[in-house]
This record gives structure tokens, C-alpha cells and sequence, in this order.
């Protein structure tokens, strides 16, 4: 593995409090330090953390740390969103995570543009070139999906429609990962595609989490966390063990670069990277 060719990309949410601010500020001084290519700001559902998501990305690109938004046209009109990108052009963003947006309730008609691919055309159309597109990807398939191949079918349309490259949902199955390329390759996908790696902080938010997103814990993962009851340190460090492993497992896959959900926690993503040998990329 080449490092310098090898992508390290971190995600953050926009913190509701001041003192979640200061904190996030510290996690993103520190991970920095290990040379991403850049940091990710979601955008919560229907747009609801527009402007702390527009905010934080604007704050952080000034100061020099390249961040880049997540984007959904949710309710917003198409107007709002050409004006929001033009916000972001214009601090020198040029990297956007474009995603499906779930229609506020009570809000939007069938007419309103919900979709990926979607959005992916409505950026190329009017900005052209502007921006490196990222989309989302399902290992282990979008819960709404039909059917595997109507899952990769979509996610075909969403680089048909000018997508540059995809970044995963999280998995912890190394298998679902690499058939699921394999199956991306068959359909004609060329384009690269980045795992997402989601550490284990909090047994139950991860469980909460995998119900929403469709993502798989395996029983033996849930019954092997569960033997350390309260002991939330040994927890911790089986975890980062079993992190690393995935981790390790898609390296010798040959994998682009990897995309980690920090959940704003500088730990136990620095010590994931530190067992993979990564951190030799940091600044000196």
C-alpha cells in the first residue's frame, strides 16, 4: 500500500452546544494531524441541520482545515440549494456528499427531487465540474431496497448521473464488503468505492443505528460485546481489536482509502489508525 495514495477521510456532526463545539474542535486538531483528505459534515434529515452544517463547513475551510458538506435537497426549494452551493463554491469548497433527502413531514409533493442521482445531475447540470461528488453505498444493501441487484443498479445511476466516487454505509463483515464490489465491478461500476468504518463507542447507540440504516451486527459480535456487561473499557478495547481486524482484511483487499464515523470522538479512531500503522502519515 502506497500512503500517500491511500484516502483517509473522517465525518462530524454539527454539535448542539458550545462545549461540543470546543470539543469537536480539538478531535478535528488532532486528526489532522494525520493528513486527510478531508473532513465530512452531515446534514441532518430533511435539511434540519442546514445552516450548522453550512456554518461549520465555512469556519473550517477558513482556518484551513479542508471540510466538506454533506447535501440533500430535503424540502428546499432548488433555488435555496443552488444558493447554498454557491456558498460553498465560494469558500472554496470543491467536494460535496450527496445524498438521498427524506422529505420533511407534511412538507413536498411527488414532484419534489428526493434522490441521489438526482441531486448528482441538478450539481453537474448547473455547476459542471465544480465539485468532486461522493455518494452512499450499501454493502449489505439500503433497507428499502428490493433486491441486491436493484440496490446496485442505483448506485450505478447515481455515477451515471456524475458521481465521482462512493463512500459506504458501515458493515462489519469483510465479505458483504468485497461481493459486493465484486458485483459493482459486474454491472460496470469503475468508479472507486470507499469503506466506511464505524469504531464501537456505545453498544446500544451502535444497535440503534444498525436498525435504521440496515447495516448488519453479527450475533457473534453482539454476544462477544455483551459478556463484558458494564466494563466499558474492555469493551472498548475488544472493539478497536476487532476494528482493526476489518480494517487490516480490507487493506489486503487493496481498498482506495478509508472513511471513518468518528461520532465526534477522537478515540477510538486514533488508536484503530495507530494499529494499522497509518499514523506515519502524520505531519512531522
Amino acid at each position: 500500500m502506497n500512503s500517500s495514495e491511500f484516502r483517509l477521510s473522517f465525518e462530524f456532526f454539527p454539535p448542539r452546544t458550545e462545549a461540543g463545539k470546543e470539543k469537536l474542535v480539538h478531535v478535528r486538531n488532532q486528526l489532522h494531524q494525520l493528513s486527510p483528505e478531508f473532513f465530512s459534515m452531515t446534514y441532518g434529515a430533511g435539511g434540519s441541520t442546514r445552516n450548522n452544517t453550512k456554518a461549520l463547513v465555512i469556519e473550517y475551510n477558513e482556518a484551513g482545515f479542508p471540510t466538506v458538506p454533506h447535501l440533500s435537497f430535503g424540502g428546499d426549494t432548488e433555488e435555496t440549494i443552488i444558493a447554498l452551493i454557491n456558498a460553498y463554491k465560494n469558500s472554496g469548497v470543491n467536494r460535496i456528499v450527496a445524498l438521498r433527502g427524506d422529505m420533511p413531514s407534511g412538507m413536498g409533493s411527488a414532484s419534489q427531487m428526493v434522490y441521489a442521482n438526482q441531486l448528482v445531475a441538478f450539481i453537474r447540470k448547473h455547476f459542471g465540474n465544480d465539485f468532486h461528488l461522493e455518494v452512499a453505498a450499501y454493502p449489505e444493501i439500503h433497507p428499502e431496497s428490493a433486491s441486491y441487484t436493484t440496490d446496485v443498479h442505483y448506485l450505478k445511476g447515481k455515477f451515471d448521473a456524475g458521481a465521482d466516487s462512493a463512500i459506504t454505509q458501515y458493515f462489519f463483515n469483510l465479505d458483504a464488503y468485497c461481493f459486493f464490489v465484486d458485483q459493482c465491478q459486474r454491472a460496470g461500476i469503475t468508479q472507486p468505492i470507499y469503506p466506511g468504518i464505524m469504531p464501537i463507542i456505545k453498544m446500544q447507540n451502535l444497535v440503534r443505528f444498525s436498525e435504521t440504516c440496515g447495516a448488519e451486527i453479527p450475533r457473534w459480535l453482539c454476544k462477544a460485546i455483551e459478556a463484558y456487561g458494564d466494563n466499558q473499557e474492555s469493551m472498548m478495547a475488544f472493539g478497536i481489536d476487532v476494528v482493526t481486524e476489518l480494517c487490516e482484511g480490507l487493506i489486503d483487499q487493496g481498498i482506495p482509502g478509508l472513511h471513518f464515523y468518528t461520532m465526534n470522538q477522537i478515540e477510538p479512531v486514533k488508536s484503530i489508525i495507530d494499529n494499522l500503522g497509518l499514523s506515519s502519515r502524520a505531519f512531522k
